[in-house]
C-alpha cells in the first residue's frame, strides 16, 4: 500500500541544535544535529518545512552532522498555499538570490560556501556534502567552488523562474565549477520528476552541456510522485517535483525510497570512505556549550 499522507503539521525542530553562524559579519540561523562529516541540507520553497526535516534526520541517522541554513520562509512550518506564495514573493525580490535569468549566481551562495568551509573546520573528515532543493537545487554545484564540497547533490533545480533551459550561474562560475570538478575528479548527482515543470529536461540538458559525463542525472516518473503533497505543492507547484521531500512515498522499494537511499549512499562512499575505522573527530567533540551540536537521537534505521 502506498502511504501517501503528507506530514500536516508544523515541526517544532526540538532535536536540533540552534546556532547562529557568521560568515564575513553576517549571520543566519542553522539547525544542526548529529556526529559525523558534515552535510547542508539546504531548504526548499517555501522554507524548512517538516518534509525537509525529515531528510534531513535521515542524513542525521546516516551518520553526519547535518546543517539546516535558515534562508527563508518560517522554520518548521507547515507549507500552506497562501503562505508560500508570499514567500516566494520576498525570495524573488531579495538580493540575496537570483530567480530569474539574467540575474547570474545568486550572492547568497557565498555565505553558504562559508557555511561549508566553517562546518568542515568543525567536522573533520574528508570534505562536506551538500544537498539542494528546488529554488537552493543549484546552489548545491555553485557550493562546490568552496574546496572543503566534495559532494554536491541537485535536487529538482528551479531557477531561474523564467528559462527552462538556463542554469542559475555567470560565465565565470560556470567555467570555474566546471574546472574544479574536472581537476577533482567530483560527480554531482542530480534528481527530477519527468513531467516537471520548474526543472525541465531542457535544464538537465544544459548541466550535461556544462559538466558532461561529471553530471549524473536521473529522472523519475511522474508516476511516482505522491498525489497528495502539501497544499502549496498541490496548488502553487502544480507538478511532480520535490523528490525526496513534499512528493516522497515511504513505501518499500517505490522509487522516491530508492532516490534517497542512492543519495545517503552517494555521501556516505565519498565523506565516509572508511567508515569502519573510528572517527578522528567530531563536532560534538569540537563544539561545547548551548551552540554546541546535540547528539544524534531517534531510531538508526532509516525509515
Amino acid at each position: 500500500m502506498r502511504n501517501d499522507d503528507p506530514i500536516s503539521a508544523d515541526d517544532p525542530i526540538s532535536d536540533f541544535a540552534r546556532r547562529g553562524v557568521d560568515v564575513g559579519g553576517v549571520e543566519k540561523t542553522v539547525h544542526v544535529a548529529g556526529t559525523g562529516p558534515a552535510v547542508v541540507v539546504l531548504p526548499e520553497m517555501p522554507g524548512i518545512s517538516p518534509d525537509v526535516l525529515r531528510l534531513a534526520r535521515w542524513v542525521r541517522d546516516a551518520g553526519f552532522t547535518v546543517h539546516v541554513p535558515s534562508l527563508f520562509g518560517t522554520d518548521g512550518l507547515f507549507p500552506t498555499a497562501e503562505g508560500g506564495r508570499e514567500v516566494v514573493r520576498r525570495a524573488c525580490v531579495s538580493a540575496e538570490f537570483r530567480a530569474f535569468a539574467g540575474g547570474g549566481t545568486s550572492p547568497v551562495t557565498v555565505w553558504l560556501r562559508g557555511l561549508a568551509r566553517q562546518a568542515h573546520a568543525a567536522c573533520g573528515g574528508p570534505g562536506v556534502g551538500v544537498i539542494g532543493l528546488c529554488f537552493t537545487g543549484n546552489f548545491a554545484l555553485t557550493m562546490a567552488l568552496e574546496p572543503a564540497v566534495i559532494a554536491p547533490v541537485v535536487n529538482h533545480p528551479s531557477l531561474p523562474l523564467d528559462d527552462p533551459g538556463g542554469l542559475e550561474l555567470d560565465p565565470a562560475d560556470a567555467r570555474a565549477v566546471r574546472d574544479r570538478l574536472d581537476r577533482d575528479g567530483l560527480t554531482v548527482l542530480a534528481y527530477r520528476f519527468e513531467g516537471d515543470r520548474w526543472c525541465t529536461g531542457q535544464r538537465f540538458a544544459a548541466y550535461r552541456a556544462l559538466l558532461g559525463d561529471a553530471f549524473d542525472g536521473r529522472v523519475l516518473p511522474d508516476s511516482a510522485a505522491n498525489a497528495a503533497p502539501p497544499p502549496f505543492f498541490a496548488d502553487v507547484v502544480g507538478t511532480p517535483h520535490s523528490v525526496v521531500t513534499a512528493h516522497f512515498v515511504d513505501e518499500a522499494g517505490h522509487p522516491t525510497v530508492r532516490a534517497r537511499d542512492e543519495i545517503l549512499a552517494f555521501l556516505t562512499d565519498r565523506l565516509q570512505p572508511h567508515r569502519n575505522r573510528p572517527a578522528t573527530r567530531t563536532c560534538a567533540e569540537s563544539t561545547d556549550g548551548p551552540g554546541g551540536v546535540m547528539p544524534r537521537s531517534g531510531p538508526s534505521a532509516l525509515r
